[in-house]
């Protein structure tokens, strides 16, 4: 045993050696430390300037390649720094195979307040609450007239007729 472990170091195969020491990671220590390291692994590399999925893509990716050749990890306590190692490696192999008309970057377009939406935030703010609630639970909460008219103690026809009503004043408030 000990010529085979001299014969491995002197050929420089330091993976090799882990597996006879019985130090590479099992199945389950690395499910685990997918669970904990993926989401890390997914921000390292959008902190490089790419988007959200092909961060996500490449972190798969680094992982995969990770569970391949965790037998060449020589230290499982430093297994995410490895991990993004390789993550990267694919990132830097990835933008060179890009084409030259293509960005280099993905950019990721954050969402837009729209001032339509801000108007009507507004305009229900100047509602009064009784139907600035009965507008909510309409729209928002899905209730039906008939559920309305339940809690209010009035007909479903009442109800749509104050619906329509509160509209109305609404759209003269927006105008």
């Amino acid at each position: 045993m000990l010529a085979v472990l001299l014969v491995l170091w002197a050929r420089g195969t330091a993976a090799c050696a882990h597996t006879l020491s019985g130090l590479i990671m099992t199945q389950k220590e690395y499910a685990d430390a997918y669970i904990r390291g993926f989401e890390l692994t997914q921000r390292f590399l959008a902190s490089h300037g790419i988007g959200y999925d092909t961060a996500e893509e490449s972190a798969q990716a680094a992982w995969a390649r990770g569970w391949e050749c965790r037998h060449q990890l020589r230290d499982p306590t430093r297994l995410l720094t490895w991990v993004n190692s390789i993550a990267l490696n694919l990132l830097r192999n990835l933008l060179r195979r890009r084409e030259v008309g293509e960005p280099p970057v993905e950019t990721p377009v954050l969402p837009q307040v729209s001032p339509r939406a801000i108007d009507v935030r507004r305009a229900l703010a100047k509602c009064a609450p009784a139907d600035r609630d009965m507008i909510e639970k309409t729209y928002l909460a899905g209730y039906t007239s008939a559920e309305l008219g339940q809690q209010r103690g009035c007909t479903p026809v009442a109800v749509r007729v104050r619906l329509l009503r509160v509209r109305r004043r609404i759209r003269e408030t927006m105008q």
